[in-house]
């Protein structure tokens, strides 16, 4: 509440909020590794990794610098490059498709469904058949996790076992989640995910990590992740990145890991909330049977976005679009094969989403002037936006 008696919101994803919720832990963490001189691979880093064993499920926790690089060493892993095809969602952030490029592979864009935002299975399987046609060797599929909810990965690992392709769940925006009973690290073969500070498990800094439960895959990310050379190794042996997660990133980590179960509690009541207040006037998030999402964004679909978001803006609401456009509509990306029959569905998405805020620590009376303004904006005509 503001000075004036009216609701403020401070940021779309209050990060003030969450440390103050800490109290002075992060800090003290923060003096600790200071005062240890362990800086980069310390005792924290150690631990992060075996606490996030341990909450996902998965046998192996690798940390790495970044989500991206979290990706990239995934490829890396299994040695995909020129000549081969990787399949990504047209409709996601660009580290998605990034990685493949930069590992010499060809990115093949695939459509999205509207329902999820997630990989759609059927426009997969054609994805497939046209690098085939191409004279490209399909090599993996990266599915990611949009938005917070897992992809549908019972289809994916049909299509996958199908054409001999290893999956690699980019849950950049999904860890937390569960699809089935499994949390999100045990899903595919690779799990890579960031813990950017926006994250739904956020550090104060970039930082990453791969999960696998492949003992001899999780050795030689250790190796892949320092310049290729191993903890037991006295030579480099592999052509390997620097992306080392510092000591500082794995001790906020560790302090935010605490709260988080609280956290993805607290995002699912907002994400209840705002479908049971909003679905009248706007399409709301669906989850597929089985799954859970950890809300990284809250994303309604409307026809009338534009007009929307000058309201939001207008009344002190903080919005965000993701995506405006597909990856392959962007210009580094436009020459890169796609599904046949293009990405109609994604495209039709890039212009009618919008994201309201979302964090575990958003107040009923903050929400409150979130739904208003959004009804306020959308009621007239409310029958022609709630998009079908």
């Amino acid at each position: 509440m503001s000075k004036d008696g009216t609701v403020s919101i401070p940021a779309f994803i209050d990060l003030a909020a969450q440390r103050r919720q800490m109290g002075d832990r992060a800090g003290k963490a923060l003096i600790a590794v200071l005062e240890s001189g362990q800086y980069v691979l310390g005792p924290q880093v150690t631990e992060i990794e075996r606490q996030l064993t341990a909450f996902t499920g998965a046998k192996h926790c690798i940390s790495c610098a970044n989500g991206t690089d979290a990706l990239l060493l995934a490829l890396m892993a299994e040695r995909v490059g020129v000549g081969d095809a990787v399949f990504v969602p047209a409709f996601t952030f660009v580290a998605t498709a990034e990685v493949v490029v930069l590992q010499g592979a060809t990115p093949v864009f695939v459509d999205v469904r509207r329902d999820t935002f997630n990989m759609d299975p059927e426009s997969l399987d054609a994805a497939i058949g046209e690098a085939k046609k191409r004279g490209f060797k399909p090599r993996a599929i990266v599915a990611v996790d949009l938005f917070g909810q897992p992809a549908d990965y019972a289809r994916i690992h049909e299509i996958a076992a199908a054409h001999d392709l290893v999956v690699i769940d980019d849950a950049a925006q999904s860890f937390g989640a569960t699809l089935d009973c499994k949390k999100v690290g045990t899903l595919a073969a690779y799990s890579a995910t960031s813990f950017y500070p926006s994250k739904p498990l956020g550090a104060y800094g970039d930082g990453g990590a791969i999960f696998t439960d492949d003992d001899v895959k999780a050795e030689l990310l250790l190796s892949l992740r320092n310049h290729g050379k191993g903890p037991d190794q006295k030579e480099t042996e592999e052509i390997g990145l620097n992306s080392r997660l510092d000591s500082f990133q794995a001790a906020v980590l560790l302090e935010k890991l605490k709260l988080f179960p609280a956290e993805i509690k607290a995002r699912q009541a907002s994400a209840e909330r705002y479908g049971v207040k909003l679905r009248a006037v706007a399409k709301v998030p669906e989850l597929m049977a089985g799954a859970s999402s950890v809300w990284a964004q809250y994303t309604i679909v409307t026809e009338r976005r534009d007009e929307l978001a000058k309201a939001c803006r207008e009344a002190g609401v903080p919005t965000a679009v993701h995506y405006a456009q597909t990856l392959h509509q962007l210009a580094p990306y436009r020459d890169y094969p796609t599904a046949p029959g293009g990405l109609p569905q994604s495209e039709w998405l890039t212009d009618r989403v919008i994201s309201l805020p979302m964090h575990g620590y958003l107040s009923e009376e903050a929400q409150d002037f979130v739904i208003d303004t959004v009804l306020d904006a959308l009621r007239s005509g409310a029958s022609s936006v709630a998009a079908e």
